[in-house]
C-alpha cells in the first residue's frame, strides 16, 4: 500500500477538520443559519484579503473571477496591457478578447517576469488603457511577479490594477488597501484549502466607480447585484453552502496561526524546496523571484518532464504537475501551498531522489533531502 499524497499546484489537500465541517447536515441559504454564517465569512474574507472593501463570493472556478473582473470594469473596445509571461496571463488575454476589449502584450519569456517600468512606460505611452491585468502568482511557470510595484504605476493614472490572485492568496502577502490594488481576484482550492467551486472578487472605490460605467454584458457575473445581496448577507443564487461552511472553518485556522506565519511558512517551505531542488543538480524554472506557492523545476536534459509526473504517481502515488502549453515537457512543478508541512516538502525531494536514479541519473541520496532540512532549522 503506498499512502497517497497531493502536491499539486492545485487542488490542494483539505484538513481534516475543514472535511468534517462540510460533512455536516445541510443548511439552507435563505435562513437565518446561513446568515451567521455569511456574516462571519464576509468579515473574515475582509481580513484575508487586507481590505476594507465587500469581498464578492461566487460560486465559480477562480477563472469565473477572473472573467467578472473584465466584464464588470470594461467596455467593448477599451483597451488593456497585459502582463504575459506564463500560461495564465493567457487566459486574461483570451477573456478581454471574447468581450471585445482591445489587449496590449507586455511579454516577458516564460520563466521571467515583466519589469515595472514596461508596466509605467506603457501607461505614459497609451494614456487610453482602461486596466492592467495580472497575476501575482503566475502558477505555470512559478515566478512572482511585483504586484506592488505594479500599483505604483497604476495608483498615478485613470487605469487600474486587476490582479489574479488565485495562487497566492493566503499564500504570499498581498495587502490590497495597502498596494493600492484595485481588483483581486482568487479561489477556494489552493491557499484557502478547501475544495474547489468557490471564488472571490473585491473592488476598490476606484474599480466599483468604473463597473458604474461598464457597457460589458453580464448575467451571472454582476458584482453590484451580487454586492447588494451580500449587504443583506445572502447569495444572489444558490451558494456552494457546505463550502462556505468549511470556508468559515479555513479562516479560523489561518487566523489562528496568524497571516504574518501564514505567509512565513509558505516561504520557508518554497525555499527549502528549492534549495533540494537545486542540491540535486536540477536547475529552478524561474529566472525571476520565486512564487511562494510552488516550485517549478526544469526537467534534466533528455528526460522529458511529463515523464517525472508520471513516476511521482506510479512509484510513489503522489500528484504533482508537468508544464502548460508549450511548456509542456520541460519542467514539473511541486506544489507546497495551503494545508502544506515541513514534511510534505522532505517527502517531495525524497521521492524525487528516487525518480532520478529510476531515470539513471546520478544522485546523491539525501542531499536533497538535506538540503531542505538545512532550511528548515534555520532560525528565520
Amino acid at each position: 500500500m503506498k499512502k497517497y499524497q497531493l502536491m499539486a499546484p492545485g487542488p490542494t489537500p483539505v484538513p481534516s477538520q475543514v472535511l468534517l465541517a462540510m460533512a455536516q447536515p445541510m443548511i439552507h441559504h435563505r435562513t437565518p443559519e446561513y446568515d451567521a454564517l455569511f456574516v462571519e465569512v464576509r468579515a473574515g474574507l475582509k481580513r484575508l484579503f487586507q481590505t476594507t472593501q465587500d469581498v464578492i463570493t461566487l460560486t465559480c472556478s477562480g477563472t469565473g473571477a477572473m472573467e467578472a473582473a473584465v466584464a464588470n470594469t470594461l467596455s467593448a473596445g477599451d483597451r488593456v496591457a497585459v502582463v504575459w509571461a506564463g500560461k495564465f496571463a493567457e487566459r486574461w488575454i483570451e477573456i478581454a478578447k471574447v468581450y471585445g476589449v482591445d489587449v496590449l502584450e507586455l511579454r516577458a519569456p516564460f520563466g521571467e517576469t515583466v519589469e515595472p517600468a514596461r508596466v509605467a512606460e506603457a501607461l505614459a505611452r497609451e494614456p487610453r488603457i482602461k486596466a492592467v491585468l495580472a497575476q501575482h502568482s503566475e502558477t505555470s511557470t512559478g515566478v512572482l511577479h511585483d504586484v506592488r510595484a505594479y500599483a505604483e504605476a497604476t495608483r498615478r493614472t485613470d487605469a487600474i490594477l486587476i490582479v489574479d490572485a488565485v495562487s497566492s492568496l493566503g499564500i504570499a502577502d498581498l495587502p490590497m488597501d495597502a498596494w493600492g490594488v484595485d481588483v483581486v481576484v482568487a479561489g477556494s482550492q489552493k491557499g484557502l484549502m478547501l475544495p474547489p467551486g468557490l471564488a472571490f472578487c473585491a473592488l476598490s472605490e476606484k474599480a466599483w466607480a468604473k463597473a458604474r460605467t461598464s457597457r460589458l454584458p453580464r448575467y451571472y457575473f454582476d458584482l453590484a447585484e451580487e454586492r447588494k445581496y451580500a449587504a443583506r448577507n445572502e447569495a444572489r443564487f444558490t451558494p456552494a453552502v457546505s463550502i462556505v461552511v468549511g470556508l468559515r472553518e479555513v479562516i479560523k485556522m489561518l487566523e489562528a496561526e496568524g497571516l504574518a506565519n501564514v505567509f512565513q511558512r509558505h516561504d520557508r517551505l518554497a525555499r527549502a524546496t528549492r534549495a533540494g531542488a537545486e542540491a540535486l543538480g536540477l536547475t529552478l524554472f524561474a529566472k525571476a523571484t520565486p512564487s511562494p506557492a510552488l516550485t517549478a523545476i526544469a526537467a534534466p536534459d533528455g528526460i522529458d518532464g511529463e515523464k517525472i509526473v508520471a513516476a511521482y504517481a506510479e512509484a510513489h502515488n503522489i500528484t504533482i504537475a508537468g508544464g502548460q502549453g508549450e511548456m509542456k515537457g520541460q519542467l514539473f512543478r511541486l506544489g507546497h501551498m495551503g494545508y502544506a508541512t515541513e514534511v510534505d516538502v522532505i517527502i517531495a525531494l525524497s521521492a524525487l531522489e528516487q525518480v532520478l536514479a529510476d531515470f539513471g541519473l546520478p544522485v546523491d541520496f539525501g542531499s536533497g533531502v538535506r538540503a531542505a532540512q538545512k532550511v528548515f532549522v534555520e532560525k528565520s
